[in-house]
């Protein structure tokens, strides 16, 4: 029976050394998986944030397009009503005056 029981005792050993390395052997797999896994979403992230990046210089660029051209515009705008008042010095103080008389009734309402 002694013998038995060293037997068995012998086989325990083997088995909890055999669990024990097949447990480090998965440890060091689910390690290797979840470094693996992490490299993976540094890698996806830092191309979000490339893209990211291209996408804003590129709408930067299309506000600097649009601002110059609306800065054009005005100045045009402007080099215009600037050459109809040398042209028509009378019409164009008559205009200021009847506008500058609207908005003053209809800020007073119209008393």
């Amino acid at each position: 029976m002694k013998g038995h029981l060293n037997e068995a005792g012998g086989h325990l050993k083997q088995a909890a050394r055999d669990g024990s390395e097949a447990l480090r052997g998965a440890a060091s797999a689910a390690g290797e998986h979840l470094r693996s896994g992490t490299e993976q979403v540094r890698n996806d992230l830092s191309s979000g944030a490339r893209a990211s990046r291209a996408a804003a210089d590129e709408l930067g660029g299309a506000a600097r397009e649009q601002y110059d051209d609306i800065m054009d515009k005005g100045r045009e705008l402007c080099d215009s009503a600037a050459e109809l008042i040398r042209e028509r010095p009378l019409v164009a103080f008559g205009s200021a005056f009847a506008a500058g008389w609207i908005i003053a009734k209809l800020a007073r309402g119209g008393r």
